[in-house]
């Protein structure tokens, strides 16, 4: 059973100070039978409140204010994790058996929302690849590798070409982006087989092996297999995901568990740092904390009166959090 310390910091500087920053965090790893959760440290830039909740679809989510005037804005989490392995499924059900399953759960709840694709205008395109008729004749998890394969062997891995904004037409042309970009088409793909896919944030923590995405927060997919359940496709690493992943969320895309986002009334410009760094038993440390200048998360509101208020936008958040929980 690996164990890994990890270290995640997020880091937002602003040229003038800048006050009510709401801000909603998705940094609490999931706790489950394959994950133990040892230690978990969380210190952020004037010690806010953290009010946590549990979101539809079971993450907890935080969320907090900062009224204050400040220029910088540090979000430092640090949790000691332990993950088990998993056995793979075994295909001993007959595969007509397999399809009718997933056929018999389409509209049972909670697989309707990891069966709707997203709609781009590629998707004729998309369905060319993703032939339902076709892959029905092999077992379940066999086509899901397959598509994880096909993701991996036909998109380039290239930072700073995609961000979160980028849309799937934009990544479907491209042919190339990064781990999110990989997740969404995946996801895309499997549902349009019928196999349920939920998109998955987290870690990788690869140590001796060669994976792609250490030292920033990564991002992978989770098909349902009938007869056994959910499991992990990583189409970065054309891997089948097991205890070398930490998972921090799961939900239907990138914007259900993006790790930190919010608002604030101050300057538009900003800069953003955000390193991971993973620690293992015997004291080796799989990279130092690394900057990435971009905004990517946070973004200011504009008011029709031209100013950037955040605190609209924060009550209107913790009024939905309350209507989730009675």
């Amino acid at each position: 059973m690996p164990r890994f310390i990890i270290h995640h910091v997020t880091k937002y500087t602003y040229p003038e100070p800048v006050r009510d920053s709401a801000n909603q965090i998705i940094l609490f790893p999931i706790r489950d039978e394959y994950q133990d959760v040892l230690s978990h440290q969380l210190i952020i830039t004037g010690e806010p409140a953290v009010e946590k909740y549990r979101d539809y679809y079971g993450n907890e989510i935080g969320t907090f204010m900062n009224i204050e005037l400040h220029k910088e804005l540090r979000i430092d989490s640090t949790k000691t994790i332990v993950t088990k392995e998993r056995a793979l499924p075994n295909n001993s059900e007959p595969i007509d058996e397999q399809w009718n399953h997933l056929h018999q759960i389409r509209n049972v709840v909670p697989f309707i929302d990891f069966l709707i694709p997203e709609f781009f205008a590629a998707i004729e395109d998309v369905k060319k690849i993703a032939d339902v008729e076709k892959f029905k004749k092999s077992n379940v998890f066999d086509a899901a590798q397959e598509l994880n394969k096909y993701v991996y062997q036909n998109f380039q891995y290239i930072k700073g070409i995609t961000n979160t904004q980028t849309t799937l037409d934009e990544v479907w042309n491209l042919k190339a982006g990064v781990c999110q970009d990989f997740a969404h088409i995946l996801s895309v793909m499997l549902r349009l087989i019928n196999i349920p896919a939920r998109y998955v944030s987290g870690y990788v923590c690869p140590k001796d092996k060669d994976l792609r995405g250490e030292g920033a927060t990564h991002a992978w997919v989770e098909a349902y297999i009938p007869f056994y359940g959910w499991i992990g496709l990583d189409p970065t690493n054309n891997c089948v995901v097991n205890d070398l992943h930490v998972r921090l969320a799961i939900g239907r895309n990138f914007s259900d568990c993006s790790p930190v986002k919010g608002t604030y009334k101050g300057s538009a410009k900003q800069s953003l740092e955000v390193g991971v760094s993973v620690s293992y038993e015997d004291g080796a440390i799989s990279k130092e904390i690394n900057a990435v200048l971009e905004p990517q998360y946070i973004t200011p509101v504009t008011d029709a009166d031209g100013t950037n208020n955040s605190f609209r936008r924060y009550t209107d958040m913790m009024i939905q959090q309350q209507q989730q929980q009675q």
